[in-house]
């Protein structure tokens, strides 16, 4: 090799500069956020305490196996296109292009919704501020996470998640010691909520399968972990520790948060329904137990989980363009690589993208900024349903081939159950998302609003596949090389 090849091929390495506190808190981060501490109030008002527990813990379950799948593939591949390269070597090309592009337009998006988010929350405090101020100041700070190092990234998240963490952790423990009398100066609380009225299953199964898509949304994030294998230190042994460690502790969380929220509020509170900060379900336990400036306080955190998620989707969305360009999916430039090994001109792309979606916002009382929300609702289920896919074929492949699965650094228990079980879980939810759009009279806005990312997903499938004849990848020839 030359010096001239050489250098091109250290240009499209990537710096393994994350650790595996970093991993582990970069998932846990990725998922503790807004769902819990806003939209969990309105999963208990709709289907009662006991159905937000029933919804969070069977779609909790299906994150589990999800979580097994790609730790199994991202710690024998480590590679930062994750589920768009899986489903390129073992499904078919077009269905890799998809779902890189796919999961590039998912955090594009998410990232102009956050700083809608934060210019609001902002507000909280300044409420004659400008919106620009807010705007700059925290693409300024994702950017600058982001441009430094893999490393700084890392920091970042670790920090930005350790808050919520500790808030979460504060909160349980406050939350159960108000319920056996310890807190609060009242008697013990007991089940006397959980139980009241309709209570525990408010509305029965339909209103379960009504809070599954939020149940999913607030998980969603779980999935980074594979993309910073592409970016981890010893992936065979960091990833497998990471996948076996998180997802106990965001079950725990959320099951744990739940179920206190639950106890200590009645489900029929109208304020749980509001999506106001002020209001927020860990704001009202807070205000029980008398701490003053308990909204400003949750307002802080909501603040932090914010920042937290446009840093992590800033990374991911910039790391899967920088894999297609490098892949020949997108433009050449995108695979460029700064000295520190970051994708800067992916990282530029993807902030410009979702800046412009942010303006969106500002014409036509906001439709098209919905529109683009809703057509990126699904990417994330569509990802998941990807990645269940690509593990099934994954360990097909892998004994078919005559190699030995116990050679493995990671093995998903429960194969072929696990991945089996996620895909139609996915697929059910995905299908039944606006189910009440199809009853009585059909709600056609409704149901092109909510389902608006399947046709854009196979359009980008089905039209690359045409233009490029490609096929699926027989299992005798898939691409096991890592």
């Amino acid at each position: 090799m030359n010096n001239s090849e050489e250098n091109n091929h250290q240009q499209q390495e990537l710096k393994r500069g994350l650790k595996s506190r970093h991993i582990t808190m970069i998932s846990l981060g990725g998922t503790i956020g807004t769902g819990l501490f806003l939209a969990s109030g309105a999963s208990i008002a709709q289907a009662g305490p006991g159905g937000a527990l029933v919804a969070y813990a069977l779609i909790g379950a299906m994150v589990y196996f999800l979580m097994t799948s790609l730790g199994e593939m991202a710690a024998y591949m480590p590679t930062s296109g994750s589920f768009s390269t899986y489903a390129t070597k073992f499904v078919d090309p077009a269905f890799g292009f998809a779902m890189g592009w796919n999961y590039w337009y998912n955090w594009a998006i998410t990232i102009a919704a956050e700083i809608s988010a934060v210019t609001l929350i902002m507000k909280y405090w300044f409420p004659n501020s400008s919106s620009a101020l807010w705007t700059v100041l925290f693409i300024i700070v994702v950017l600058t996470f982001n441009l430094l190092s893999v490393r700084a990234y890392g920091e970042g998240e670790y920090w930005f998640a350790m808050i919520k963490v500790i808030t979460v952790i504060i909160f349980i423990i406050v939350s159960f010691l108000m319920i056996i009398g310890i807190l609060g100066g009242n008697d013990p609380i007991g089940f006397e909520n959980f139980f009241a009225g309709d209570a525990p299953f408010n509305g029965g199964f339909l209103a379960i399968f009504g809070i599954f898509l939020a149940a999913g949304f607030s998980f969603q994030g779980t999935e980074l972990l594979g993309i910073t294998a592409g970016e981890t230190d010893n992936p065979g042994k960091n990833i497998p520790k990471a996948v076996r460690s998180v997802f106990w502790r965001i079950l725990l969380f959320y099951i744990l948060a739940i179920l206190a929220i639950g106890l200590l509020i009645p489900y029929t509170d109208p304020r749980l329904l509001s999506e106001d900060v002020a209001v927020s379900p860990f704001t009202l336990v807070f205000d029980k137990l008398g701490i003053a400036f308990a909204a400003s306080v949750m307002n802080a955190i909501i603040l932090t989980a914010m920042l937290s998620a446009g840093n992590s989707g800033l990374y991911a969305s910039s790391r899967m363009l920088w894999q297609l360009a490098v892949d020949g999916k997108a433009p050449k430039i995108f695979a460029k690589l700064s000295k520190r090994g970051i994708p800067v001109y992916a990282l530029l792309a993807t902030l410009a993208v979702g800046c412009l979606a942010f303006l969106s916002s500002f014409f036509g009382d906001g439709l098209v900024y919905m529109w683009l929300l809703n057509a990126s609702g699904l990417s994330g289920f569509i990802a998941w349903v990807g990645i269940a896919i690509s593990h099934y074929r994954f360990r097909k492949a892998f004994v078919l081939q005559g190699k030995d699965s116990s050679l493995l650094p990671y093995k998903a228990p429960f194969y072929p159950f696990g991945p089996l079980f996620a895909f139609i879980v996915c697929l059910i939810v995905i299908v039944g998302q606006n189910y009440s759009a199809f009853i009585g009279t059909f709600d056609w806005y409704g149901i092109a609003v909510s389902y608006i990312g399947i046709p854009l997903f196979l359009a980008l499938w089905l039209g690359y596949k045409i233009k490029h004849k490609t096929k699926v990848v027989p299992l005798e020839e898939c691409d096991l090389n890592n």
